[in-house]
């Protein structure tokens, strides 16, 4: 990662004596220029973090497909065996057969991904809570900072 940092000015001799609007100025232009570096940063690293997602992405994308492949070209060898070594060339049956389990195991993954995902387990029910806890708080020490007046 880049840097876009510049090094800070050199302080003014000790013998140099400014007045305060000049330091008001010199406060204010040195400021805006910190604020500009920052920005800056943080784009370069906002750029660097898409980056970085969209590769993973694709990596993980290229890992599913071909595990999605195997899956399928394991299922086709069981179909096959199957059919050759226990139903006498009924190949259909075997097929049959693969694709009842494959299903009733596809209908229970979706039935427990459904469950997972209904919106009161969803919910940050923690951060709510502490949250809540936090505002109160400040209530408090807003009443008793005005009663101590």
């Amino acid at each position: 990662m880049t840097s876009v940092r510049e090094p800070l000015p050199a302080a003014p001799p000790a013998n140099q004596r400014n007045g305060v609007g000049a330091l008001v100025k010199t406060l204010a232009e040195e400021g805006a220029n910190l604020v500009r570096q920052e920005i800056s940063l943080a784009r370069i690293e906002i750029a660097e973090a898409v980056r970085a997602v969209g590769r993973g992405t694709v990596l993980v994308t290229l890992g599913a497909m071909m595990l999605l492949l195997g899956a399928l070209a394991a299922i086709t060898s069981i179909v096959l065996l199957a059919g050759d070594q226990w139903l006498r060339d009924r190949y259909w049956l075997a097929a049959l057969a693969v694709a009842v389990v494959a299903g009733a195991v596809a209908g229970l993954a979706a039935a427990r991904g459904k469950d997972k995902l209904e919106p009161q387990k969803l919910r940050p029910n923690e951060t709510t809570e502490t949250l809540k806890e936090n505002g109160a708080w400040v209530k408090r020490q807003l009443t008793s900072a005005g009663t101590s007046r």
